[in-house]
């Protein structure tokens, strides 16, 4: 017997023992509020009570700005982005959708308006050029985010109230955190009545 062959039977039983035990080192299984569908890959470094402390991977998105957080434009700019998933893009390509769909919110300062927009997370990073000029592709790098979740058909005021309850827990736990931008993330699609997630993230600094 060679050396070779020797090592290849040594060494296979142990890779053997690897796959049993640690079947995918590394691999991220989607929490169940992903309905089964693509997420944004995240971990989780810490459970506080009230909030999550995650590291997000850097993701790709589809997204446009709408006019404000009121049920209409949120749900006028939805289906901008659903429509261009389903084939209204420079490709015709059907795009399978994902979780979440998320509402970003930047507070008016000293060098411009408040500003809203409305994302969709896109699983293939070979995103089509969109047929509408409103929507544009975004690479959001990994960062760290603080998140609280929370259950029924969330509105508008559903959200405010826990974006205030989180920065509340922040500041008691201590965290440095962007005070001026927040993002509400919907796990749900509107004609799902039970069993609805959502979230509210702040990003640390």
């Amino acid at each position: 017997m060679s050396a070779c062959s020797a090592m290849a039977r040594t060494v296979a039983p142990f890779l053997l023992v690897v796959l049993i035990f640690f079947p995918c080192a590394g691999c991220w299984e989607a929490p169940w509020f992903c309905h089964g569908r693509e997420c944004p890959m995240y971990t989780v470094v810490h459970e506080y009570e009230g909030f999550e402390e995650r590291i997000y991977d850097t993701s790709h998105w589809i997204t446009t700005d709408i006019a404000s957080t009121n049920r209409d434009d949120v749900s006028e700019g939805f289906w901008k982005l659903y429509y261009f998933n389903q084939g209204e893009n420079k490709e015709k390509r059907e795009i399978p959708m994902t979780r979440p769909v998320v509402v970003s919110v930047k507070e008016a300062d000293s060098m411009g308006e408040r500003q809203v927009s409305i994302s969709v997370f896109q699983s293939d990073t070979n995103i089509p050029e969109p047929n509408d000029e409103t929507i544009r592709k975004i690479v959001i790098p990994g960062s760290t985010v603080y998140v609280r979740s929370f259950g029924g058909i969330a509105s508008d005021a559903d959200a405010l109230d826990n974006v205030q309850k989180l920065k509340a827990d922040l500041k008691a736990a201590g965290k440095q955190f962007d005070e001026n931008k927040f993002d509400a993330a919907g796990y749900d699609a509107p004609w799902d009545l039970i069993n609805r997630h959502n979230e509210v993230w702040i990003h640390a600094l």
